[in-house]
């Protein structure tokens, strides 16, 4: 059985679509009314109640505080959730010893680095909700270090919830003309196939072809390739047909409260081994993305 928490975000739907393709694994989803991570009593008392139900339980966490500037003016909002509830979940985990998922982000790297970064290279967060989402991972792997898997992924989309892609595709309908930041590195995820490999390990595991004892820990995950946010906006109304022209511009001509990194492209070796992972191109996901959203001409 898998417990996805945080079920009605972004990334809690895709689980909750690409579910149908594991009709063999339970899944229990549910959103932050109905289990709040930040309160530590109650969600005890939930994940006990579903251990003594079945044999096999997972945690996946996806319940995040994702709103990257807006943390600025709500530190401890972001705290709550990114880095208390974690640790509520890391510490019942272990009691239980049960595994728990956890999703981080690539903005815990913020160093002038122009190659792949690989989990052992040096974090170095900046702004609140970099530095939350770092704190939740120490919290979670202090409290249940054995079974603890942390995935960093990088600019995540999908046809749920609010994102980039989502929103070029409004402005592109909008507008003749989208200023776009040129000079910030990364790649991007499309949510589903994110999902997808987290049930694919589970499985793996199930049908003890991978240890679990061998998840724990930090590992990337992103989309083949790279781009800037200026490639994924041109991506985006080529594919869909749409004529909206796209303006390259630098960081400084977009001033936000949080600094994002410069350059946060994640090296997905490790996850890639172990797992016999093939992970899509970017752009061929956007594609799927669009597809599903009705955009792709």
């Amino acid at each position: 059985m898998i417990l996805v928490t945080g079920a009605n975000g972004q990334l809690g739907q895709c689980f909750q679509k690409v579910s149908a393709q594991f009709p063999n694994i339970p899944f229990i989803f549910k959103n932050a009314t109905e289990l709040d991570i930040t309160q530590y009593a109650a969600l005890r008392k939930t994940i006990q109640t579903l251990r003594a139900d079945t044999e096999t339980l997972w945690i996946v966490n996806c319940a995040a505080y994702t709103a990257v500037d807006k943390a600025e003016s709500e530190p401890q909002k972001a705290d709550q959730v990114n880095r208390i509830g974690v640790k509520n979940l890391a510490r019942i985990c272990a009691e239980h010893q049960l595994p728990l998922i956890h999703f981080s982000t690539d903005y815990v790297y913020h160093t002038k680095q122009n190659t792949p970064f690989q989990e052992t290279d040096t974090v170095s967060p900046k702004g609140i909700y970099a530095q939350t989402k770092m704190a939740g991972e120490r919290a979670a792997l202090k409290a249940n270090p054995d079974r603890t898997m942390i995935l960093r992924t990088s600019w995540v989309y999908s046809e749920f919830g609010h994102n980039f892609v989502k929103t070029m595709l409004r402005l592109g309908a909008e507008r003749d003309l989208v200023k776009v930041v040129a000079d910030q590195i990364g790649s991007p995820t499309y949510a589903p196939d994110l999902a997808n490999t987290v049930l694919h390990i589970y499985q793996l595991v199930q049908n003890r072809e991978v240890a679990l004892a061998n998840l724990s820990g930090i590992w990337h995950y992103a989309n083949e390739g790279v781009a800037s946010w200026y490639d994924l906006a041109s991506a985006v109304f080529e594919y869909s047909k749409l004529p909206c022209k796209v303006e390259p511009i630098a960081t400084r001509e977009y001033p936000t409260p949080a600094q994002r990194p410069p350059f946060s492209v994640l090296d997905k070796s490790k996850i890639k081994a172990a797992f016999g992972l093939e992970i899509p191109h970017w752009r061929v996901s956007l594609k799927n993305c669009l597809h599903e959203l009705g955009q792709y001409a």
